[in-house]
């Protein structure tokens, strides 16, 4: 007699890079596992889709709280009403074991729908943002990225488990390339998470420009731009001239975090677990305005382990980024420390951790 198959795991996630690569990260295992997987999003999410089959990707409304305007907040609250019609529904016609959030305002709609419903519900975030802490009360269980993200909540901290950020398979496959300081050449890697950054298109080219020429013809640069800035930063480099390769996106990233000796980037939650994994040294810019301050926070927590330095934005001038390259590129062996700071709080295993607890929270075995 044939088993019957097991109930569906629904995870959902905002449609960013940063939010969906470890929820597919944990689709992954759990179809290794032979547990299906849906997920519930927004329409930014068709082009990280891949990890997920075709009819399991579920659209749903949701909005973010932008504005204390009354006009703003109905318009929020309406979009937020209609998301969560939809996921009522959509866990209606799924039944699943649990439903999981990886942050967002489109986690909100199916996680309270779930609460409501009686599933077994659980969220994980690096930080506690602001749909987080909104959903972190009502849910059976936390996973975080970091410890310590509840210190100041004893009764969500007594439901919190660190699992860390799962990694995309391509990040662990990465992982295997032990860091080698530089030595004729120094390879500089920038980007700018899912979204670009185009302060890095402004600020890297002109501090390279400040850099001593011996050093300067050292470097090997690898930076993500957006394409209405990509002209500007390979027009600079051109006229220093320098080797670098300027593209709006790298399907390869993780593997060029790996062949890089220093990173320049922002600092969300994936770019910061990925940079642990592989274990790189980094210069980390926070984004400035992001209300829950996630990013400055993430950075935070790789420098403190001594795995990079945080500069806010206001400090990220070409002089001040020109002489940190310098110092770093002259003290190869503290750029080597840092690496192995850095990959000293990486969790390749997040993935199959956070696999574990969704599954005791459903009512699964540990082990499927």
């Amino acid at each position: 007699m044939e088993r019957p198959k097991p109930a569906p795991v629904l995870v959902t996630a905002g449609g960013t890079g940063g939010h969906l690569f470890p929820a597919a990260a944990l689709a992954g295992v759990l179809a290794e596992r032979g547990i299906p997987v849906h997920l519930a999003t927004d329409p930014r999410a068709v082009q990280f889709g891949d990890a997920f089959s075709n009819g399991a990707i579920h659209v749903i409304a949701s909005a973010t709280v932008r504005s204390r305007n009354p006009l703003a907040l109905a318009q929020t609250a309406a979009a937020l009403g209609y998301g969560f019609a939809q996921a009522w529904a959509l866990i209606g016609r799924l039944r699943p074991a649990a439903v999981i959030g990886f942050g967002g305002y489109p986690t909100v709609p199916p996680v309270l729908a779930a609460t409501w419903r009686g599933v077994p519900s659980l969220i994980h975030d690096a930080v506690a943002g602001r749909a987080n802490r909104l959903l972190a009360p009502r849910v059976n269980a936390i996973a975080t990225t970091f410890p310590g993200v509840f210190s100041d909540a004893p009764e969500l901290a007594a439901k919190a488990t660190l699992t860390g950020n799962p990694v995309r398979s391509a990040v662990v496959a990465a992982a295997a390339t032990l860091y080698d300081p530089p030595d004729d050449h120094l390879r500089l890697l920038v980007f700018g998470g899912s979204q670009g950054a185009r302060i890095l298109a402004d600020i890297v080219p002109a501090a390279i420009a400040r850099l001593e020429p011996g050093l300067r013809a050292r470097l090997r640069i690898v930076q993500q731009a957006r394409e209405e800035d990509r002209p500007r930063a390979q027009q600079a480099y051109a006229s220093l001239p320098v080797a670098a390769e300027v593209a709006p996106f790298f399907a390869d990233l993780p593997a060029r975090i790996a062949a890089s000796h220093l990173v320049v980037s922002r600092s969300g939650a994936s770019t910061v677990a990925e940079l642990a994994a592989i274990g790189r040294p980094s210069i980390l810019v926070p984004l400035p305005h992001a209300i829950d301050q996630d990013q400055f926070a993430n950075a935070g927590v790789l420098e403190r382990a001594g795995g990079a330095l945080r500069l806010v934005q206001d400090a990220f001038t070409p002089e001040r980024l020109a002489g940190e390259i310098t110092a770093l590129a002259g003290t190869p062996q503290r750029l080597a420390a840092m690496a192995a700071a850095a990959r000293s709080i990486g969790r390749l295993d997040a993935a199959s951790r956070l696999a574990d607890l969704v599954l005791e929270v459903a009512g699964f075995p540990s082990k499927h």
